[in-house]
């Protein structure tokens, strides 16, 4: 079953916290990790997450990021102004704020958690940076029937 969702082992997130951001801590400059990163702080500059590794970034209710996100997992419940690129799965918490536009392969939103800015679906078969483009079918109506649609 996971083979058919486009999972594979490593796709799990990381579950430990290997750096801390503390929450009286403010932080001016780009943030390139592995692993797991956690941030109860400001954080000023880019969150970038090194290879494609499972990484994982947890941005508590305090937290705030200005600047671009790109991590293959991601828990938030502060505050990002910036683009948001989670290349396996992003869950909104309850308190999570976004000014900005999200790539995602699999979304969570809680009750409350808000999105400013275009939510994109990256699609499972083409990866990073090709979206998946919906179609529209028209739907007959009621009385009409096959041979309507030739027309």
């Amino acid at each position: 079953m996971l083979n058919a969702l486009g999972k594979t082992p490593n796709d799990k997130p990381c579950n430990t916290i290997d750096t801390l951001v503390g929450a009286k801590t403010e932080v001016k400059g780009d943030i390139v990790f592995f692993g797991g990163l956690r941030v109860d702080g400001k954080v000023r500059g880019n969150i970038i997450a090194k290879g494609e590794g499972n990484s994982t970034l947890v941005l508590s209710e305090n937290a705030t990021v200005t600047g671009n996100i790109t991590v293959p997992h991601i828990i938030t419940n502060g505050a990002i102004k910036g683009n948001v690129r989670a290349a396996e799965r992003i869950e909104l918490q309850s308190k999570a704020e976004i000014s900005g536009d999200v790539y995602y392969k699999v979304i969570e939103m809680a009750l409350g958690a808000v999105v400013n800015g275009n939510l994109v679906r990256e699609s499972v078969e083409t990866g990073q940076g090709n979206t998946q483009k919906g179609s529209v079918t028209r739907l007959k109506s009621a009385g009409e029937s096959d041979s309507d649609d030739e027309s």
